[in-house]
Parts: structure tokens; sequence; C-alpha cells
């Protein structure tokens, strides 16, 4: 594995200070025209994982950093994948400094070439109330408001305490062994990069902070069994049937309760506004899997040709475990099934795709500085519910640092046509900004 580091340092400006939280806004306000162009240009940038290269990305939030007068460095374990961070001590005075870290990951799903979009994939197209564009749900509106929200809090940062990092990792989709995980686990500067509270922009919907995330367990099943002529079902039932009835089996997973969840936090995931919310953001339903595993399962295939028993079947399934479940329990489960009924089927675990579940506090002072702050932007406070997907926050959660998403809503995320509201996109470089400058002190 190949490290590079680079560096870039420019002489900041620092600016008149603001006397308030409202001067801070009437500023993010007033630069909204500059922050949709941010946005668009950086959607324009195509930066599909696989295959995962981001440089032309990396450059470019480098040299927006640059024009702001904020030094940054690139780490690349992967040197098609580099990670761009950037760090920096506020100057005001502070007894206990604390360590504010951006995080957002700026690879994105790939484009199927048979897809039919009404605009050019990678258009970046600003129509008034939307930002068009694949990416630009998940993640590059959010990444791109802390990269935002991050140059604010440095002009400024004569007003305020303790200290600010900002993130912009590749390789998210694919697991974060060369972005987030890297940084946390295998570079020098580590404790730098970990901090004492993280922010994400994560698409989990406005209406939403998201605390946790469900865990997964990825999984490769094998049936292998006698093959024979299609019409001789008397000497073998095939692979494919027998695949069929152990799916059917692993679906009974989803009634496993999760038995290591705190019993307060069982007791306030089954509140009604965070169910209700769960279910607004994520469609119906989805408040009950907060609770309980779900079964997916993602690829089949086996057979040769129609008229001949299957000898073989392979089929991936995408198992969710919810806080409180650990992979150990769900495996002796599965055990147990093929044991008793399934002596043709194994399985392997992908453990690079494998993560327990994680959560931080619902009571951190962060979720009350988002809630008060998007309350003062958007007249209502979100609600703080679990993530029923994965995010780079996990990496956070697994290292003992409280880390939270807020961003915009899911909706198109990966999808054909994706694209982010304007005025959520917006919203949220002003909430997490004012949610930032509160926890690093600033004037109110």
């Amino acid at each position: 594995m190949v490290k590079n580091t680079q560096s870039r340092s420019s002489q900041a400006t620092m600016s008149t200070p603001v006397k308030s939280k409202q001067d801070l806004l009437n500023l993010l306000a007033k630069d909204k025209d500059a922050h949709l162009a941010f946005l668009s240009s950086l959607i324009r940038i195509p930066t599909p994982n696989p295959p995962g290269d981001t440089r032309d990305a990396i450059a470019f939030v480098e040299q927006h950093l640059q024009k702001h007068g904020i030094s940054s460095e690139i780490i690349a374990p992967k040197p098609d994948a580099p990670n761009l961070v950037s760090t920096f001590h506020a100057e005001g005075p502070s007894e206990h400094p604390r360590n504010l870290v951006f995080n957002g990951h700026i690879d994105i799903f790939p484009v199927n070439a048979d897809e039919k979009w009404q605009r050019d994939p990678y258009s970046g197209d600003v129509d008034g109330d939307f930002v068009h564009g694949r990416g630009a749900v998940d993640m590059k509106a959010g990444t791109a408001a802390d990269i935002i929200a991050f140059s604010y809090l440095h002009r400024f940062r004569s007003q305020l305490s303790g200290r600010c990092t900002l993130e912009v990792v590749s390789d998210e989709e694919t697991g974060g062994r060369y972005g987030t995980r890297y940084l946390l686990e295998r570079d020098g500067r580590k404790e730098t990069w970990k901090g004492d509270c993280v922010l994400n922009a994560e698409p989990g919907g406005v209406e939403s902070i998201r605390f946790g995330e469900r865990g997964s367990l990825r999984m490769t099943f094998e049936v292998r069994c006698e093959g024979a002529h299609g019409a001789f079902m008397h000497l073998s039932e095939g692979a494919i049937r027998i695949a069929s009835r152990l799916i059917a089996r692993l679906a009974e997973l989803e009634n496993l309760p999760p038995e290591g969840m705190d019993p307060e936090l069982r007791k306030y995931l089954q509140r009604e506004d965070v169910r209700n919310t769960a279910d607004g953001i994520m469609g119906p339903g989805a408040a009950a899997y907060m609770l309980k595993p779900s079964v997916n399962i993602g690829t089949i295939r086996g057979g040769v040709k129609v008229n001949m028993i299957p000898s073989y079947c392979v089929f991936e399934a995408d198992i969710r475990l919810p806080i409180g479940l650990v992979k150990e329990t769900v495996l002796a489960r599965i055990d147990e099934v093929l044991r008793s009924s399934f002596p043709e089927a194994s399985y392997t675990v992908q453990e690079a795709a494998t993560n327990p579940p994680a959560a931080s506090s619902v009571e951190h002072e962060m979720v009350e500085l988002l809630q008060r702050n998007a309350k003062l932007v958007r007249g209502e406070a979100p609600v703080s519910i679990c993530s029923l997907g994965g995010t780079d926050c996990k990496h956070f959660r697994y290292n003992g640092v409280p880390a939270y998403c807020y961003g915009p809503s899911p909706t198109t995320m990966a999808a054909v046509d994706e694209r982010v509201k304007a005025q959520e996109f917006l919203d949220i470089i002003k909430i997490h900004t004012l949610a930032a400058w509160e926890y690093l002190g600033g004037p109110i």
C-alpha cells in the first residue's frame, strides 16, 4: 500500500468579527448563489465507485479551500482514491478545547448505461428548486455543505475556541478501507482525525438526526447437489429449489429480537413521534426495522439450461442488524438451520462488508444544537432516529466518538434523475455552521 501525502497552504485572511449567530446566518444567506455554484461544479466531476477515482474532485476541493486561504493536505493510501483533510486551531481562549470534525465522502454510486435520464447524469443543473445529477443526494450536497461550513468557521476562527477538522474522504461506497477507516485506524495522526464529536450530512432527511445505524452481515451461500435431466425430478430436488427453501428460512431471521438493546433506547425508538418520523422519511414500515433485522437476497445465480436440474446455486444475503443484535447470534441460528435441514448448503461471511451496529447518545449536546438551529432556520426541530443503512459515522462510534448525521432527503438517492432540493442544501449549510459555531464557543 502506498501513502501519498501532499500539503498545500496559503496565508489566511481574517474577517471582521460577526457579533452574533444572526450575523453569520445573514452572511450565509447572502452567499447562497456561490454555494449552489460550488455544489453544481462538484457534481459535474464524476466520481463513481466503482472504479472510485476521486482525484479530480479532490483537486477541485483543494483549489476551493486555497481560494479561501485554507491549507489542506492529501492522504492517499490508494493513489486514485485520495482523502483531503484540513484542521485549524481556533484563536479564542478555552480551558477545555474540543475538536469538532466534519466528515463527508465524495465517491458516489455509478450510473447504469441503460438508464434513461432526463438530463446528463453529471449535469449539475440548478433549476431553482433542485440541483440535478448523480451524487447530488448521496452525498455531494452534504459534503459540499460541510466544506462551506468549515470555510466560514475558519474565516471567523478568532471568535471560536478549540479546533475544527474537515475530512473529505473517498472509498465510502465500498467500505472505507482507504477512506475514513484508514484515517481513524492507520494514519499517524489518527487522534486528530477522530476528534471529540463528528458532524456528517449523509441523506437522512431534514426532519431527522441520525444518532445510530444498524450493522451489516454480508454472506455468500452455496448449494450443491446432484444434477439431472429436467424431467427426472424424482432423482434430485435441484440446487435452486433447495436455495429457495433456504431463503425462506433465512427470512425468518427478521423475527430475532435485539436482546442486547438498552431498554431505554428501545422505549425511545417505540415513541410515536420517532416512529412517525422514520416512516415519513423512509416509507411506511421503516420504523419497525429500527428494532429488528432485515434480510435481503441481493444476487442469485445457478443452473445451465432450463431443462436441466441444477447441481449448483449461489446467492448473496445482506442481513442488517439492529442495535443490540450481534452477528454471532445470527450465525448461530443459521448454523442450526443448515445442520437440521440443509446439508447441501454452506456459507462464507464477507468480512470486509460486515460491521456491527453502532449508536451515539440521543441526549448528546450536538443533538440539542442541531435541533435548536434547525428550528431557527426551518421552523421545526428534527427528531433523532436510527438509520437503516450504513454511513462512515460508524467508524467514529466504534472509536467511542459521538457522531451525528443531519442531511437532505434520501428521495432519489441512487435513482434515475437523482436531484437534491436546493433549499434543503442551503439550510443544511446554515444549520451545520450554526451548530458548529455554538459547539466551538462562538458568540450567540
